[in-house]
């Protein structure tokens, strides 16, 4: 039995304030049906980042995981950038 594939967004680490806990903006865009414009919108996911290694302006890798707490649906795969 083969489960299905996990969810995968590449962000920004806007927060590392909580204890092994980071939160990443995930920027999408699209154009819109009517005017044609693109349009970015932002999320912002809560992923469990279990060593702290993160810190604000980090480019991440999170993918989906299993409930870890009220708010954190998402685990940092790995760090693409580090900040300047």
């Amino acid at each position: 039995m083969e489960r299905n594939k996990r969810k995968v967004r590449e962000g920004r680490v806007i927060s590392n304030r909580m204890e092994k806990t980071i939160v990443v903006a995930v920027e999408r865009r699209f154009r819109h049906p009517r005017y044609e414009k693109i349009i970015r919108r932002t999320s912002k996911l809560y992923a469990h980042d279990d060593k702290n290694e993160c810190r604000i302006g980090d480019k991440v890798k999170v993918m989906e995981s299993r409930p870890v707490s009220k708010l954190k649906r998402w685990r940092l795969v790995q760090v693409l950038e580090k900040a300047r």
